[in-house]
């Protein structure tokens, strides 16, 4: 499993399995959101058998599917939210971790500045440039 550190409670990686959620639990993390839909996965991986392990090693899972490329208006303030109401730091998954850099990337953009953004995401891999006018508009409301 390839872990992104984005801010220290913030972090993402590609798809993860049932496997990985000991490991998850050990590094600290509190929420686990996937932001993978179902039907990119076979049954094994999607979210409600992660939800099952999630939760059976004592985290929250949130299950926000974000179609590839795409961003619905209902992503991003799910996005946020478990954020807000984590109680520790926040892991996210999807296919490559990219979605779910952006979830965050859109879901900070109103608290965090633009170019902070950016430059956290870029640190951990992430090219979200193509973003800054959504998180420019974003920022101001």
């Amino acid at each position: 499993m390839q872990i992104a550190h984005l801010t220290p409670d913030y972090a993402v990686s590609p798809q993860i399995s049932t496997e990985d959620v000991a490991a998850l639990k050990a590094a600290g993390f509190t929420t686990v959101i996937c932001n993978r839909p179902d039907h990119e996965v076979p049954p094994g991986l999607q979210a409600e058998a992660l939800r099952a392990a999630v939760e059976a090693a004592g985290m929250t899972f949130v299950h926000n599917p974000v179609e590839g490329g795409t961003l619905g208006e209902e992503a991003v303030p799910v996005q946020r939210e478990a954020l807000e109401d984590a109680q520790g730091p926040v892991f996210a998954y999807c296919r490559s971790g990219n979605r779910s850099s952006v979830a965050w990337a859109l879901a900070m953009a109103p608290r965090m500045p633009v170019d902070d953004i950016l430059a956290a995401a870029r640190a951990a891999g992430y090219d979200l440039g193509g973003l800054r006018p959504y998180l420019d508009a974003a920022a101001r409301g």
